[in-house]
């Protein structure tokens, strides 16, 4: 099944500072299109065609096997263990230089681009945004098929931080992938067709939805989901991967302190929690890292924030709130959990344990340790037994104030008092957007570092909530009174995960950047939000390669080869939530946000820029919508809790539409593409059923009032 790539500027083409209501767009819509809308019916889906015997014929000996044969990356991280370390050696430090462009290819998408990119015996197996799957030859960049699951468009405001994806698994013939509206689906590897496909949802009203990848473990394939934002219960299931039956379940967080509890596990957890608190919606999603050891046959799962973020709201006498923000232990075959480990009892502040899990042997105090490594939003760096949980060591790799440092003898962080906003306003770093996120660390066999893209950067907290979206407020500077505070800044650190400390770094302009690769020719590759992809020296971290790419990158690099010839391939395309973007955003809209995968070896051509932006010119003068200060507050709060994840907030500059250029005939048809649906097959949903028309208004309002400021503010 060959497929044609949705073309550029169509349906997901909603970058849209440049495409709003166009005459086709109009013409689109009346004319009833239904582009990327369905209803997808639930449960298993039978196919008559099963996959081709010895296509993409990966196993678990393989992957234990990996370095075996170092020429594909069979697995999320390459191997169970994730360590995003490539023993490919024929690129390396002194020929480097020498890197340019193989191929690239287009997955037809101006949004962001997440996917660590499978390769099995020369094909590529990636995804692109809104969950489509793409498979190429790697050494040419062929497309071979796609498959679009046609996620319907109105999903998307049921997202906390863009329509993408982080990429499939493969095994034993199949691609598995989630998808952002909870389905589960099993392809054939060799032609894209729908083999099964399961609902993973418990409840398709709540807001509910899958990004990251999904992983297969003795024949079960593991996928969480994500939505602790908008109160959603987490859970992590395993499915039969041939069949897609439910194989086991388990809940990360109790329903209520009463039960009934699905298993043993959250009858403990219930204790942790306030018995009089509003339970519903606890959070604990896990929305991303797994790892597994197959000696000690463990998986490993990482968890997320709660649901809200305050525990003062969410359980107010407190409570460590289990398994919030948590690192769990589970048996493979039926979701046992032999340990737990908590980095942030109590967790207010959104630092999930959802970041990137490394599983590693290393010599501590004279005695080789099995040990699991974490980087978690909260700022510490993590060594723990793998075996057992225990704690080994953690110390801060970014700036932090909410803790000064982690116990050792209880494993639990000792607050500073700083970070308390249940009765006032704290400045408090890191911010929810972590230390470090979703972005992959690497591991390098050869020198010991562990590589973190990290950032430091703080974040205003109240009791009220309103300032959640915020990086500052009038007040910061009243707020960090007695603290020496660092300027936001993203960075890619090498970390001494036995001496705990910082060995070198490279610091970045802006704080949402790519992931790391660790190679055996002494390399570490990473690409970042101004479109540079850098080659440095892996003990030094002095750059060696500077190849400028006209694109923002933030997804994780991959090492390859095909026919003894070696490539290193990204995805490039800039996205996620939009108050991530900081300094340099001006430069990072230079070039417009062309999505392809990128590969390059030794003696490659010259990479293609694209397109520039043209100059969008001075802001328009907003229609004379007069409100009172009471409705333009209130369109505030909407506005946030809305619109902001996608629109850029308090007038930040987004990756979508900039509502403060909105026309005044745009603003006429404002509750239409809010209320009814106008723009939905473009991405833009309805929120019809979740704000009123008075809500919408208001909203409205106060866009108008940030355009008047930003045309003010233009003519100074």
């Amino acid at each position: 099944m060959i497929q044609t790539p949705t073309p550029e500027n169509t349906i997901d083409d909603t970058r849209s500072g440049y495409l709003w209501i166009t005459l086709l767009a109009l013409t689109l819509l009346l004319s009833g299109c239904d582009q990327g809308v369905h209803s997808p019916p639930s449960g298993p889906m039978g196919q008559a065609a099963q996959p081709l015997s010895g296509v993409a014929d990966v196993s678990a000996e393989r992957i234990v096997a990996a370095d075996q044969e170092p020429g594909n990356w069979l697995s999320h991280g390459r191997t169970y263990d994730e360590q995003r370390f490539s023993p490919l050696n024929k690129i390396k430090r002194e020929n480097v230089s020498r890197l340019g462009l193989a191929w690239e290819s287009s997955v037809a998408s101006v949004r962001g681009l997440e996917a660590t990119p499978i390769i099995v015996d020369g094909v590529m197996y990636t995804t692109s945004t809104w969950s489509r799957v793409i498979a190429l030859d790697a050494k040419t960049g062929e497309q071979l098929w796609q498959h679009d699951p046609k996620v319907q468009r109105s999903w998307g405001k049921k997202l906390c931080c863009d329509v993408v994806n982080r990429g499939v698994a493969v095994w034993q013939g199949k691609v598995y992938v989630g998808t952002l509206d909870g389905y589960l689906l099993a392809l054939d590897a060799s032609n894209g067709e729908l083999i099964w496909r399961v609902d993973t949802l418990v409840d398709r009203d709540q807001y509910y939805s899958i990004t990251g990848a999904p992983r297969v473990v003795k024949g079960k394939v593991i996928i969480g989901n994500g939505g602790a934002e908008f109160d959603v219960r987490g859970y992590i299931s395993a499915y039969d991967s041939d069949s897609g039956e439910l194989a086991w379940r388990f809940f990360t967080v109790p329903g209520n302190a009463d039960g009934p509890f699905e298993h043993e596990e959250l009858k403990m957890a219930a204790t942790t929690w306030d018995a009089d608190s509003n339970w519903k919606g606890a959070g604990g999603t896990a929305w991303d890292s797994m790892a597994y050891d197959p000696e000690l046959d463990l998986l490993y799962v990482g968890t997320g924030n709660g649901s809200p973020w305050s525990q003062y709201v969410r359980s107010p006498s407190g409570g460590d709130n289990l398994f919030l923000a948590s690192i769990l232990a589970l048996r493979p075959d039926n979701g046992e959990m032999i340990w737990h480990y908590q980095t942030t009892p109590g967790d207010a502040w959104d630092y999930t344990a959802t970041q990137h899990m490394i599983l590693a042997e290393l010599q501590i105090d004279g005695q080789d340790r099995k040990v699991l490594m974490q980087a978690p939003k909260n700022g510490f760096f993590y060594v723990l037994d793998r075996a057992t949980g225990k704690l080994i060591s953690a110390e801060k790799y970014v700036f932090t104030n909410w803790a000064s440092h982690i116990d050792q003898s209880s494993g639990r962080p000792v607050t500073t008092g700083l970070a308390d906003y249940s009765q006032q306003d704290r400045y408090v770093f890191p911010s929810p957007a972590g230390g470090h996120n979703w972005q992959s660390m690497s591991y390098s066999r050869n020198t010991g570092l562990v590589y973190i893209p990290s950032r430091d950067v703080g974040w205003v907290f109240n009791e009220a909530g309103d300032k959640w979206f915020t990086f500052g407020a009038d007040n910061v500077a009243e707020l960090s009174v007695d603290q020496n505070l660092p300027d936001p800044a993203g960075y890619l650190k090498a970390w001494d995960p036995i001496a705990q400390r910082l060995v070198w770094q490279m610091e970045l302009p802006n704080i949402w950047n790519g992931g790391a690769l660790s190679t055996a020719g002494g390399l570490v590759f990473h690409g970042t939000a101004m479109g540079h992809f850098y080659a440095m020296n892996d003990q030094t971290g002095e750059v060696l390669l500077d190849l400028k790419i006209g694109t923002g990158m933030i997804a994780a690099p991959v090492s390859y080869s095909v026919d003894g010839e070696q490539y290193v391939a990204i995805m490039a395309g800039w996205g996620g939530p939009a108050f991530n973007t900081l300094a340099g955003n001006e430069a990072l809209l230079q070039y417009s946000n062309s999505g392809r995968v990128l590969s390059f070896k030794l003696d490659g051509s010259k990479v293609r820029l694209p397109s520039p932006i043209a100059q969008r010119g001075p802001f328009p003068e907003p229609p004379d919508i007069q409100a009172s200060p009471e409705t333009i507050e209130q369109g505030r709060l909407a506005y946030v809790m809305n619109c902001g994840g996608c629109h850029g907030m308090y007038g930040s500059t987004p990756m979508l539409p900039d509502l403060r250029r909105l026309t005044p005939d745009k603003h006429l048809l404002f509750r239409q593409i809010v209320l009814d649906g106008l723009l939905e097959p473009l991405g833009m949903s309805s929120f019809a059923g979740d704000l009123s028309e008075a809500e919408v208004d208001a909203i409205q309002a106060y866009i108008v009032e940030l355009s008047r400021e930003a045309v003010a503010a233009q003519t100074k």
